[in-house]
């Protein structure tokens, strides 16, 4: 929050309380309550009237309410309140309704979060306003007339407060009723001591009631949010059920030196389980990024901590990910530039003699190197207990892991996903790969069909084309990359087929088989078939979280084809259990899974609130060119209320970019036009993923579109590209009369 709005709410504050203290309120109070005293069987109807009049005068009305006991009793108290509390309430309410919800209305279709909250309220209207009325936190004077500006109707209005509103008021009528019945027992020599006992106990247990059903109402709360806002959880749905996780054994080369190295550190053959000893503070199962960050970040903290893992640490970023991927994507540019050495000079015999093994066998040897940091032992010398095998629920706060049992505090769920399988006919008799598997070949396919076109399918097929495959790329999409804006997806599209790709889209694969070595691909196109032959299949069509046998029901952990289902602090339906990563999350990247358990430490441990929705995502496609977005796409930006503006700049205008012949490219920003705010952008250029970072931070610090031409960026770099879109902004703020003002200023300077 900015300083000047934190000074102006102190300031409104100070004022309330000078204000209360100097003019006659109390006095009021006190004078209001001589007076209802004195007449008798009227005094309730007046005092119903006073409370209709203070609710709408937005006077707070907790003093009335103890009051009304003091002066009623519980029953008449409790009476009195109810009814004026209501008409208060439906006075303020409709008030609003009457005179500004048109023009809030009116306001709201360009204002995200008024927007959002409107669409609630109104399609949830009976649970959103019983919820805030059951929880304290809502200052309910205030809130008659934030309700009367939403969609809300009245009807719904009028029943649901009434509902919401009764746990409140019997708790501060009764409160009352007991001070003036132990007032009258101090007077009273024949009160007896046990009846005063047995008053305030009651009051203990009031006030006990209320706070479980606050707790209640907050969380039926968040659910409600979650519905609205959408569940983080997200994916591709599990296309054949039977399809079970890859065992290590089949990710890596039986006899490899660096794949032994691997697993001597990620899965140690003669590696001892340790003796759970009491409870643990965390216990996390799975050993990927997410269950990593969870387990190191804890143990750091001085948590007790126990990490299972039945495959190999370091999950699918190390071990068939992100560190393959890119140490294949690496050699493949590196083929790449050998063979486009002309334009710079560079003059080449024939084609490059690419050792698809020795690039290969690079590939496994760096990442053995990495997996140190990923390894069993590393993490036993961090203070964690490092279990390998097969974790699983068997309570609400209990996990067993080969015949040991685990109590915890807090659990969490990092299990991941792995590649789905597609129902095709013959698929998995013909045999094919996936990234988990992909990474074992030694001998370079002659032909590869890659079915899928997302990020990893690009990635791959551009690399084993750049490689010395013949690689043809099948989707049943219209485009590559759908979820790319379209100028982007067709720069990368334009350089794979030119590095020799075929691309079929809006393919419909009806079979495969394999026949002598060679795979057979139904396919049909329209109304077009075709058989493609191939040496090799990799198939890339998304994501299936990995829930097989951990016993998520014994721990009334919901979940469902699309992995564990998590609110915005990443809790489950068990509020001990959290889950992060690809398990629960459509944010499927390394750095996704690292930042969201990163909350879920804060909010697991140290009873934090935070929200997966506040982070800033960004990603990359590791291809070349690469494509890096952060924030909104236009289109999102837009649905969420946002009048948007976007700017676009070429790298053909960008001097770096020029030298480098790398032009075919662009950096795209995305602004809310009424306050120059960053709202999202698209880099695509060669090293996008090294550009973006500069547009994430700008984003999560909310910058407006000039801070990019304000920074200074070395000369001469790709980067600038950011800068003059800066630039751009900025030039759109010298309007003709502004321009006309300068004149005139330096005329006059003159």
């Amino acid at each position: 929050m900015k300083p000047s709005k934190v000074i102006l709410i102190v300031l409104v504050l100070a004022a309330v309380v000078v204000g209360f203290r100097a003019l006659p309120i109390r006095a009021g109070f006190i004078e209001l309550e001589g007076y209802v005293r004195g007449l008798g069987t009227i005094g309730p109807l007046v005092w119903t009237v006073a409370y209709v009049v203070c609710t709408v005068l937005f006077i707070p009305g907790s003093a009335l309410t103890l009051g009304a006991g003091g002066l009623f009793g519980l029953t008449t108290g409790f009476l009195v309140v109810l009814v004026g509390a209501n008409i208060g309430a439906l006075c303020a309410f409709l008030l609003a309704k009457t005179l500004l919800r048109e023009k809030v209305a009116s306001w709201a279709a360009s204002n995200a979060k008024f927007k959002s909250l409107d669409r609630a309220i109104g399609s949830q209207g009976f649970k959103m306003v019983f919820l805030s009325r059951l929880s304290p936190a809502f200052p309910f004077s205030l809130l008659n007339y934030m309700l009367g500006l939403t969609a809300v109707r009245a009807g719904t209005y009028v029943l649901a407060n009434l509902l919401g509103m009764l746990p409140g008021i019997f708790l501060f009528v009764y409160i009352g009723a007991a001070a003036r019945d132990a007032i009258a027992g101090q007077a009273d020599a024949s009160a007896g001591f046990y009846q005063q006992i047995l008053k305030y106990i009651g009051l203990l247990a009031t006030v006990a009631v209320v706070v479980v059903v606050t707790r209640i109402a907050r969380k039926a709360m968040r659910e409600a949010e979650q519905q609205q806002e959408g569940n983080l959880t997200s994916g591709v749905p599990l296309l054949n059920a039977d399809h079970q996780p890859t065992s290590f054994t089949a990710m890596t080369i039986a006899g490899d030196a660096h794949d032994g190295q691997l697993i001597d550190n990620c899965h140690p053959p003669r590696w001892n389980n340790p003796t759970p000893v009491g409870k643990y503070n965390l216990v996390v199962i799975g050993g990927g990024t997410a269950g990593l960050v969870s387990a190191a970040g804890s143990a750091g903290l001085g948590a007790k901590v126990a990490l299972i893992e039945r495959n190999l640490l370091g999950g699918d970023c190390l071990n068939v990910g992100c560190v393959p991927s890119k140490g294949v994507i690496r050699a493949a540019r590196a083929a790449h530039d050998a063979r486009s050495g002309a334009e710079f000079g560079i003059q080449n015999t024939g084609d490059p003699q690419i050792e698809f093994a020795t690039a290969m066998a690079r590939m496994r040897r760096l990442r053995a190197g990495i997996s140190a940091h990923d390894s069993a032992e590393r993490f036993r010398k961090l203070g964690v207990d490092v279990f390998i095998g097969n974790g699983k629920f068997v309570d609400a706060n209990t996990i067993e892991v080969d015949g040991q049992r685990l109590q915890f505090d807090r659990a969490v769920i990092a299990t991941g996903a792995r590649a789905s399988e597609p129902a095709i006919p013959g698929l998995r008799e013909a045999g094919y790969y996936t990234n988990e598997t992909i990474f074992t070949l030694t001998e370079l396919p002659r032909r590869l069909a890659v079915i899928g076109a997302g990020p990893i399918g690009c990635e791959l097929a551009q690399s084993f084309q750049r490689l010395g495959s013949q690689v043809t790329l099948l989707t049943d999409g219209a485009e590559i990359m759908p979820r790319e804006d379209r100028d982007a997806a067709a720069i990368v599209r334009a350089q794979m087929e030119k590095d020799g790709v075929k691309i079929i889209t809006g393919a419909k694969i009806t079979g495969a088989m394999q026949l002598t070595g060679v795979k057979n691909l139904a396919v049909k196109v329209g109304d077009k078939a075709l058989d493609l032959a191939c040496d090799a299949i990799l198939v890339s069509v998304g994501r299936t979280p990995n829930l097989e046998g951990l016993g998520l029901e014994a721990a009334n952990v919901r979940y469902g084809l699309r992995g564990v289902e998590v609110d915005t602090r990443m809790r489950t339906s068990n509020p001990r259990i959290f889950a992060a990563g690809d398990v629960c999350s459509r944010y499927q990247f390394t750095h996704a899974a690292d930042a969201m358990a990163r909350i879920v430490i804060a909010n697991a441990l140290f009873m934090s609130r935070r929200k997966a929705t506040d982070l800033v995502m960004p990603w990359c496609t590791y291809t070349d060119p690469e494509i890096a977005h952060a924030g909104f796409y236009e289109k999102d930006a837009v649905a969420a209320g946002f009048e948007v503006a976007t700017i676009t700049q070429q790298l053909s205008d960008v001097d770096r970019a020029i030298l480098d012949g790398e032009t075919e490219g662009f950096a795209r920003v995305h602004y809310d036009k009424k306050t120059g705010r960053i709202l999202g952008g698209t880099i695509v250029a060669r090293h996008a993923g090294e550009m973006l970072g500069e547009l994430t931070l700008a984003i999560t610090a909310k910058q407006s579109v000039g801070v990019l031409s304000s920074t200074i960026h070395s000369y001469p770099t790709q980067a600038e590209v950011l800068r003059k879109i800066g630039d751009a902004y900025m030039r759109t703020k010298l309007t003709p009369t502004v321009k006309k003002l300068f004149a005139k200023w330096l005329e006059w300077r003159r």
